[in-house]
C-alpha cells in the first residue's frame, strides 16, 4: 500500500506518526511546500516575541523520517492530482503514484489587495516570522494590520520588543469571532497598557514607505507592517482535480472526500459543514484518519474548541457560543476593567455551552472540562467564576481532578494518562510530553502538567 501525504504541517506531519504507529509497512511518502522540517504554528508568537527559538518550535526531528521509513519531499509543492492514473505531480515535474492520498494543504494568509501591499510581512510562516523578527531589529514603529488571535499575539510580542506598536482592526472590538463587546474593549485596554496602541473599526488603504494610509486619508506611521487579515484554506489542487470543495475540501465522518482514495484533514477540510482552524481538531482528525488508512473504524464527530490567546501578561481562553445575550441563554458575567478581568458564563439547557475568560483565573481547567464534556452546570454558578468564595471544588488542582479531566486540550491527554506514563516511569514534564504529547500544542497546559507530575513525586516521595 503507497500512502501520500500532501502537506507536511502540523496536520500532515502528525497523519504520517499516526499511520506509522499504527502500520510499520505501509509505503509513505509527505510532500511539503515549506523548505524546512514540520514546527509547531501556535508556538510562531513565541518566536517573535522572543522567548523560543526557531529550533524550539519544531515537531519532528531530522533523523525520525529515517528512522521510521518516511520519504520526505521538503521545498515541493504539489501542482496536480491524477486521480485516474493514481499519482500526484510537482512543480518539478515528479510524479509520485498513490493507492491512497491525504490532502493536508493547510491554509494560505490573506493578502488585502491594497496599494503598497507588497511592503507588508504576512504573519503565518516560519520564513515570515523570521523576517519579522529580522526588520524588527532595526524599525522605528510597527503596524499590525489585523486584530484578531493571531493580529494581537503579533502586536504583543513586537510590544515585548520594545517597538511602539499600533494595532489596526477593521470591526468594531479586537477578536470578535471569539469575544462579545465588552471582552474586546477590555482585551483592548489591557493592550494598551502592555505598549500597543489599539485602532479598532478602521481599515487600511495603501501600505506606504512610512505606514499605512486609512480610508478617509489618516497615516499610521510605521516602518514595519505586519499583515494578520486572516487566512483562506488551500483548496486548489482538489478543486483541480475535480473534488468537491465548499469553503473547505468536503469530507464525510472518515475524513474522505468524494474520491474515496483521497482524504482530506486540518484547515483545508470541510466537515459537516465547518472549517476548523485550530491544532485540537487537526490532531483529531489526524488519529481518525490514520485508524481508517491502518484498516480501522474510526469516525470523526466534530470538535468542540477552546481558543488560548498566547502572548506574555495576557491570560484569556474563550470557548463555545461566547456571542450569546441573555434573551437566548443564562450569562453570568462579572466585569473588572480597571483590572483586565471579564468572565462570562453562557449556560442553556443547564449545560455550559460558551465562556470567556479574560486576566488571571484560577478556573479555566474546571470550566474547559465542564464545556468539553457537556455535563450539567452546579447550581452555584457564582462559585464557578470564584472558586474561592464557595465550597465549589477547582479541578485545576491535581488533588481534585478526576483521572478523567482533559489538562492537554490540543492532544486530549487527561490527567490519567499523565499519571499511568509517570507510573511507567515519565518522571518529570519532558518525558511526559515524549510519552503523552501533552504540552506539544498551544503550550498553555504546562504548568498543568508540571503540577501533576510534581504532585506525583510528593505523593510518592520520588526527588527529581
Amino acid at each position: 500500500m503507497r500512502l501520500v501525504v500532501v502537506g507536511n504541517g502540523m496536520a500532515g506531519s502528525r497523519l504520517v506518526s499516526e499511520v506509522r504507529a499504527r502500520d510499520p509497512h505501509m509505503r509513505i511518502a509527505v510532500f511539503g511546500a515549506e523548505p524546512c522540517r514540520p514546527y509547531n504554528r501556535v508556538l510562531l508568537s513565541n518566536v517573535l516575541a522572543g522567548s523560543s527559538r526557531p529550533e524550539q518550535v519544531r515537531l519532528v526531528d531530522a533523523s525520525w523520517y529515517e528512522a521510521h521509513d518516511v520519504e520526505a519531499v521538503l521545498g515541493a509543492t504539489v501542482t496536480g492530482i491524477d486521480r485516474e492514473g493514481g499519482h500526484v505531480v510537482t512543480a518539478c515535474g515528479r510524479r509520485e503514484p498513490y493507492d491512497l492520498l491525504v490532502l493536508a494543504t493547510g491554509s494560505d494568509a490573506i493578502v488585502p489587495p491594497i496599494p503598497g501591499v507588497e511592503r507588508a510581512i504576512p504573519f503565518r510562516t516560519l520564513g515570515d516570522c523570521e523576517r519579522i523578527v529580522a526588520a524588527a531589529g532595526h524599525a522605528r514603529r510597527a503596524v499590525v494590520v489585523g486584530g484578531g488571535l493571531l493580529g494581537v499575539e503579533a502586536a504583543r510580542g513586537l510590544a515585548g520588543r520594545g517597538l511602539p506598536v499600533t494595532l489596526l482592526h477593521l470591526a468594531g472590538h479586537l477578536m470578535e469571532r471569539q469575544l462579545d463587546v465588552e471582552a474586546g474593549e477590555v482585551l483592548g485596554e489591557t493592550l494598551a497598557g502592555l505598549g500597543v496602541e489599539i485602532r479598532t473599526g478602521v481599515s487600511a488603504e495603501a501600505v506606504l514607505e512610512d505606514g499605512v494610509r486609512l480610508a478617509g486619508g489618516e497615516l499610521v506611521e510605521g516602518d514595519l507592517v505586519v499583515l494578520a487579515c486572516g487566512v483562506r484554506p488551500v483548496t486548489w489542487p482538489a478543486e483541480r482535480a475535480g473534488l468537491r470543495v465548499r469553503r473547505g475540501v468536503v469530507v464525510d465522518d472518515e475524513l474522505r472526500t468524494d474520491d474515496p482514495s483521497i482524504f482530506a484533514i486540518g484547515e483545508c477540510a470541510e466537515h459537516d459543514g465547518t472549517v476548523y482552524g485550530l491544532v485540537a481538531p487537526a490532531w483529531e482528525q489526524a488519529a481518525v484518519a490514520a485508524d481508517v488508512i491502518a484498516g480501522g473504524k474510526a469516525r470523526y464527530r466534530g470538535s468542540r474548541l477552546v481558543t488560548r490567546l498566547k502572548a506574555r501578561s495576557v491570560e484569556l481562553a474563550a470557548m463555545g457560543e461566547t456571542q450569546l445575550g441573555e434573551e437566548h441563554a443564562e450569562v453570568v458575567r462579572f466585569s473588572h476593567r480597571a483590572r483586565g478581568t471579564y468572565r462570562k458564563l453562557v449556560i442553556r439547557d443547564g449545560r455550559l455551552v460558551g465562556a470567556i475568560l479574560l486576566g488571571e483565573s484560577d478556573v479555566v481547567g474546571t470550566l474547559t472540562q465542564l464545556y468539553d464534556r457537556g455535563g450539567p452546570v452546579p447550581g452555584d454558578r457564582a462559585g464557578l467564576l470564584f472558586p474561592g468564595s464557595s465550597a465549589t471544588p477547582v479541578a485545576d488542582s491535581p488533588t481534585l481532578m478526576p483521572d478523567a479531566a482533559k489538562v492537554c486540550q490540543c492532544n486530549n491527554v487527561t490527567k490519567g494518562q499523565i499519571r499511568a506514563c509517570w507510573e511507567a516511569g515519565a518522571r518529570d514534564v519532558a518525558a511526559v510530553t515524549a510519552a503523552t504529547r501533552a504540552t506539544t500544542g498551544c503550550g498553555t497546559c504546562r504548568d498543568a502538567v508540571e503540577g501533576i507530575v510534581d504532585w506525583l513525586c510528593e505523593q510518592e516521595g520520588v526527588s527529581v
